[in-house]
């Protein structure tokens, strides 16, 4: 494996533990409060910006080397994701809201591994990504994290809060 690669890895890594720990700490505990729907509202808003993944067309901005495969299916990928985002925004809190939640959600998740396994049967390098490199070390990790977070407020029971606050229970 190409050192470039390890410093890849190591980076995404990184990302993941970083954004677990700001998820944990600062998003989760204000969103379990929430009734489902008010939670999706941030997570999916986030999921709105998907549209940068369009930049893995942009000739100059990656590489001339970067697979076409991967760059197809992440860039149309993440804008399919986008729009399904904002139609989740716009639908939520009406059960149609929800249920576009949910295509979006599980949409927005395949997305993601879908653009890990064409990396890996591209063979993928990171120095191909040129100034998307980004994207997959530090924007990923979250949007993997959100859809975590996503899926748990999706499969909660209503109407009450994604969690009972702690307090509520003695």
């Amino acid at each position: 494996m190409p050192q470039q690669m390890i410093w890849f890895f190591v980076s995404i890594a990184f990302s993941m533990v970083a954004w677990g720990i700001v998820a944990a700490r600062y998003i989760w505990p204000e969103l379990r409060l929430r009734q489902r729907a008010e939670a999706l509202q941030p997570l999916v808003i986030l999921h709105i910006f998907r549209f940068i993944g369009l930049a893995f067309l942009v000739p100059g901005v990656v590489s001339p080397d970067l697979p076409t495969a991967f760059a197809h299916s992440a860039a149309y990928g993440d804008i399919i994701a986008a729009i399904l985002a904002l139609l989740s925004l716009l639908l939520l809190p009406s059960a149609a809201g929800i249920a576009a939640a949910w295509i979006f959600n599980l949409w927005g998740l395949a997305d993601i591994l879908n653009a890990f396994y064409q990396a890996n049967h591209a063979g993928l390098l990171a120095g191909q990504l040129g100034a998307t490199f980004f994207l997959p070390t530090v924007v990923v990790p979250l949007l993997l994290i959100t859809h975590g977070l996503g899926f748990r407020i999706l499969l909660q029971h209503q109407p009450e809060p994604a969690m009972q606050e702690s307090r509520h229970l003695a």
